[in-house]
């Protein structure tokens, strides 16, 4: 049939998805939904945008026109350049949250907020239990698209039950298989030398949840039955499994089938197979065994192409098993039940008519399923996407004016980052961008790239360096602790001789803020281990401070911890004796004209209703939260310059800001740019108000030139970023303090950028 016509509307397609020759069932699965609309559309053009999951790349066909580099955002944006001026009349999206970077895949939300074309996504993971970064990220990618496809109906419903996704929306559409023909299995075995045995199989990248140990485990009690069975295990390792573990589980499962006496019946064929070899495999099996392990897998290709091929299935009541395998179309057996499998293939074997008819319902089945019927129906929710966008174009598609938009930030770079660290840690100053030895160390500027480095590693940034850039700082950390005093020491010289017993109160409140980020962001045991035991030795001694600041650093800090320790009794104490501190502090020294905590502003100003907002939210206090904003809003007008431009101009070092005296305009610092960026996005998180949003940008801005200089403070060439400014110049330094400031305000911001939609699409 010709369906050129009836594409006429949809000239070109972009598919983001993995794609052959990449490993995986969802390149598999995108390159075989590219080729069957290429086949069935001949007038319709469609391009392959796939994700790489090593530096090199793969080598691709040449239908894959733009290759997206999974950790790395900024390509993820430069996609989405790439798609809008390309002419593309609409893209497809295949989504699975393990193959794009960013917390639960979040990387996608940066490209689908750019792309100015209708969205069809096919959802292959659809969770009924997601964690708070699952479902975030799955409504907004629901939000992002104007349909979504869904291969079970129990898909379907989760959609609208648990992402309040509305069921117009959604299209269901079967897993696509090849149409082959319906063969007696004994036609192909004398390809693989298993003429004369019955034949089980099980086919797939390899990896522990796939539950093969249970079928090898069955195996001499259907052997006892069936001598002539053989056991063919089809697959590669998985990639990802492969780099991280090695062949340590086909290993294992090798060593047990030896141990089961049935080494002479298993057959392991370690490749990953051509669509041709795999159906020449499935065509010689007898019965296809799918013994996965978590119920919570709502599609398998796998299983639809055994299926569709018209096989007798023995499978694990995983959803998508339970759907297909409905009305006698295979046979469920219980998770981790090797006797129950056992005699569910001795009684196909057994019942020889049964097995057949099972086959032809099957079979039957699957002829909905064959690419050509899946391609079809593909292009009419395609062209139901593009119709509703004639009618309805989605706020976040429509072009903006500049003072409406995010600004854009610039690429990360990591050098001047990397020059001033050495073996011990962070090295305090530098003359220009020399390390300056005669300084040596303080524990303040570990602590700042602690936080730096783990949010490195939360973006997935870093190019892998962010384990052991925090492994170093934290091990600073751990030699700063003094038992004797229960506190951090600060400074040390550069020959690693500790200048002080025991560091300011502020230095071991921001030591505690970066312990507790560690520990409520990070995703590596090892540097919680160490951290936790810090965090747990020193935060007791916070409580003997006198310091708003310090209160304030270790407020943000117990907050960060209590994301994941939310139950820790004496944090949450220790949390709301501090913020009720900090808020006796703010109401005493309130008044019409002066809404601050103490009787002068200082430095790292805006911590402080940061750490009021955090606390007014989770504790929660009302009169926290009123007073984080209200204080907010004041620092934020006082550091707004008079004239038309009104970019910001931080309280100045050199007098700072007396309560009835003259505010110092000079020296201005990057670390009240970083601190009122952070105090601004929780505002922001706390009230999705935009105003908290462009007073972030317009702090970051400082650092790009839009001050009273209209000279950039960041160095794009070191990545670096200057001392500061003076009355007349820039301090041409690039100490730790300032450059690490830049990169937090910038590594916040890009985190940000993965929650912002949400948070507006609340508001």
């Amino acid at each position: 049939m010709d369906h050129r016509s009836s594409a006429s509307i949809i000239n070109r397609i972009g598919f983001i998805g993995n794609y052959l020759p990449r490993q995986c069932g969802i390149a598999t699965f995108t390159a075989d939904l590219c080729e069957a609309i290429a086949a069935e559309y001949a007038g319709t053009s469609c391009i392959a945008v796939p994700v790489n999951d090593i530096e090199a790349g793969y080598a691709y066909p040449p239908r894959v026109r733009f290759e997206l580099a999974e950790k790395d955002i900024d390509s993820y944006l430069r996609a989405a350049d790439f798609l809008n001026i390309n002419n593309v009349d609409l893209v497809c999206l295949q989504h699975e949250y393990g193959i794009f970077g960013g917390r639960a895949g979040s990387h996608i939300l940066a490209l689908l907020r750019e792309l100015r074309m209708p969205i069809v996504t096919t959802l292959h993971t659809i969770l009924n239990a997601p964690d708070p970064d699952q479902r975030r990220v799955l409504k907004e990618v629901a939000a992002l698209s104007d349909r979504l496809v869904v291969m079970s109906e129990r898909g379907a419903k989760f959609l609208c039950e648990v992402y309040g996704v509305l069921p117009e929306k959604i299209d269901l559409i079967p897993h696509g298989i090849p149409d082959v023909p319906f063969v007696d299995p004994s036609y192909r075995k004398d390809m693989f030398g298993v003429e004369g045995k019955m034949v089980l199989l099980s086919f797939g990248l390899l990896s522990a949840n796939k539950g093969i140990e249970n079928v090898i485990t069955a195996l001499p009690a259907i052997v006892a039955r069936y001598p002539n069975v053989v056991y063919i295990i089809v697959g590669a390792t998985h990639p990802h499994v492969l780099r991280q573990e090695g062949e340590t589980y086909r290993l294992s499962l090798q060593r047990m089938a030896k141990e089961q006496g049935v080494a002479g019946q298993v057959i392991f064929y370690n490749r990953f197979v051509c669509l041709e070899e795999l159906n020449e495999f499935i065509s010689a099996a007898d019965i296809y065994i799918t013994p996965y392990l978590n119920p919570a897998q709502i599609t398998s290709g796998t299983l639809a192409y055994t299926l569709g091929a018209g096989k007798a299935v023995i499978s694990t009541p995983y959803w998508y098993a339970e759907e297909m395998l409905a009305e006698e179309r295979g046979v469920l057996v219980p998770f981790h039940d090797p006797a129950a499998l056992a005699g569910q293939v001795i009684d196909l074997l057994d019942h020889e008519s049964k097995r057949h008819a099972m086959r032809k319902r099957a079979y039957l089945f699957g002829r909905a399923m064959i690419w050509p019927q899946v391609a079809q129906r593909y292009m009419a929710s395609f062209e139901r996407a593009r119709s509703e966008r004639r009618h309805f174009i989605p706020s976040g598609f429509a072009v903006k004016p500049l003072d409406q938009r995010p600004g854009e930030l610039p690429p990360l770079k990591l050098d001047h980052l990397h020059h001033m660290m050495d073996g011990t840690g962070m090295i305090q100053h530098a003359s220009f961008i020399v390390p300056n030895y005669h300084e040596g160390y303080s524990v303040d500027d570990n602590a700042r790239a602690l936080i730096v480095s783990t949010h490195l590693a939360e973006l997935e940034l870093g190019h892998g360096e962010a384990l052991a850039m925090a492994s170093r700082y934290l091990a600073f950390i751990g030699y700063a602790f003094n038992a004797k005093t229960g506190r951090f020491r600060n400074f040390m010289d550069y020959q690693r001789n500790w200048l002080e017993e025991s560091g300011s109160e502020d230095s071991n409140g921001r030591t505690l803020w970066a312990l507790g980020t560690v520990l409520g962001r990070s995703n590596m045991p090892a540097l919680q281990s160490m951290a936790g035991w810090l965090f747990e030795q020193v935060l007791p001694a916070i409580l003997e401070t006198t310091s708003p600041r310090a209160w304030a650093f270790t407020l943000i800090g117990i907050h960060e911890y209590l994301r994941r320790f939310e139950g820790d009794r004496r944090a949450s104490q220790i949390r709301d004796e501090l913020a009720g501190r900090l808020l006796v502090s703010y109401q005493s020294n309130r008044s019409d004209k002066w809404r601050w905590y103490e009787d002068g502003l200082s430095y790292c100003n805006a911590a402080l209703p940061q750490a009021m907002l955090m606390c007014g939210q989770w504790i929660p206090n009302n009169a926290m939260t009123e007073a984080g904003l209200e204080s907010l809003g004041w620092l934020a007008e006082l550091q707004r310059a008079d004239e038309a431009r009104g970019h910001f101009v931080p309280i100045g070092t050199n007098g700072f800001y007396r309560r009835g005296g003259k505010r110092a305009r000079f020296d201005q610092q990057p670390v009240e740019a970083q601190t009122m960026i952070s105090a601004c996005l929780e505002a922001y998180r706390s009230t999705g108000d935009k105003r908290w949003r462009k007073e972030a940008q317009r702090a970051f801005e400082w650092f790009l030139g839009r001050n009273d200089l209209n000279l950039p403070v960041y160095d794009p060439t070191t990545g670096g970023c200057r001392d500061g400014l003076h009355p007349d110049r820039p301090n041409e330094n690039q100490g730790a303090e300032s450059t690490l400031a830049f990169l937090q305000a910038l590594l916040e911001l890009r985190l940000a950028e993965n929650t912002l939609q949400s948070v507006e699409a609340r508001s």
